[in-house]
């Protein structure tokens, strides 16, 4: 099982991600914006991270670089979950330091191997 931490100011966003990851056996935090994501991840270890690129208080990439700099969140991967497609954008999330990348709306299963890649429970 990992603890896994969602960074999205959608409620049925972090519900639907708990949805697919708790059955799974994970065990799953959720925060509504990056500034709350980023004091959650200082907090508690998590085994990765899954963020929502515009948030109000803090982005997505906010938060990112704010957690890389942190040693809370060094070697912790990130997944960016958002509705950006742009390669401009994934570029400056990967040099942020994001792991991977999901695009919005997504399937279940996606999810799920892309967890299953990234987490050693």
């Amino acid at each position: 099982m990992a603890a896994i931490l969602t960074v999205d100011d959608s409620p049925s966003v972090r519900q639907m991600i708990k949805l697919v990851l708790g059955p799974a056996g994970h065990a799953v935090a959720e925060a509504g914006d990056g500034s709350e994501g980023l004091a959650k991840a200082k907090a508690e270890r998590f085994d990765l991270v899954i963020t929502d690129l515009n948030m109000p208080v803090m982005n997505g990439l906010q938060m990112i670089k704010a957690l890389r700099a942190t040693p809370e969140g060094v070697g912790v991967p990130i997944v960016f979950l958002t509705t950006e497609s742009d390669d401009a954008i994934k570029q400056e999330a990967k040099a942020a330091g994001a792991t991977g990348w999901i695009t919005k709306p997504f399937k279940p299963e996606q999810l799920l191997a892309v967890v299953a890649k990234l987490v050693r429970a």
